[in-house]
């Protein structure tokens, strides 16, 4: 049971939707003013494999983003998962000194909303 997060174009806030399924339809408003223009965020998550599988977040310093995105491409790297080519270019672009807003923002990474926390 997914929680999705969204950024509302409207008053640029944060909203969380849960969706009963991966595959249920997501008719996501803002919580805040109730608008409908929204963009999808990428969200934290975590995954339980065991004592110090992919570093310790709280080593990181979280309002460096060019440290979170680093952290960010190794935790993939060791799971070894594909998260798909907009992860790999806003991690890229984010790596290289980018405005994460100006990234996480930008074409390609969803039309639904926006993010407070990065």
């Amino acid at each position: 049971m997914p929680i999705y997060e969204y950024r509302c174009a409207a008053c640029k806030r944060r909203t969380s939707v849960f969706v009963r399924s991966v595959s249920s339809p997501v008719r996501a408003k803002c919580e805040h003013c109730g608008s409908a223009k929204l963009t999808r965020l990428l969200s934290r998550f975590a995954i339980q494999r065991g004592p110090g599988d992919f570093g310790d977040p709280g080593d990181i310093d979280e309002n460096d983003p060019q440290a979170v995105a680093r952290w960010a491409r190794q935790m993939k790297d060791e799971m070894g998962e594909d998260l798909g080519p907009e992860f790999d270019d806003m991690v890229g672009r984010i790596e290289a000194g980018e405005d994460p807003e100006a990234v996480m923002g930008g074409e390609g990474f969803g039309d639904e909303g926006g993010d407070d926390d990065f």
